[in-house]
């Protein structure tokens, strides 16, 4: 039998669990930002390789503006 695939959240906990160890008791800082640029980045260029491009599709999967996803791709540099 295989066992279940570990969810996203679960990678995400890991992973962020790792950083503060990682940090060995020093106080951490803009975590937020680091984590949304962090999955940003490569969740827009995943959902555009299986949209083949199409950023009206991608922009209904990811349930936002088409603008935002244009304004999103050009910050991250994948126009």
């Amino acid at each position: 039998m295989n066992p279940q695939p570990k969810t996203l959240e679960q990678c995400v906990i890991e992973s962020l669990e790792g950083y503060f160890r990682d940090l060995g008791g020093s106080e951490p800082h803009g975590i937020h930002a680091m984590v949304m640029q962090a999955v940003e980045k490569p969740l827009l260029a995943t959902v555009m390789r299986h949209a083949e491009g199409n950023q009206s599709l991608a922009a209904r999967w990811l349930d936002i503006n088409r603008n935002t996803l244009r304004k999103k791709l050009a910050e991250h540099k994948l126009l």
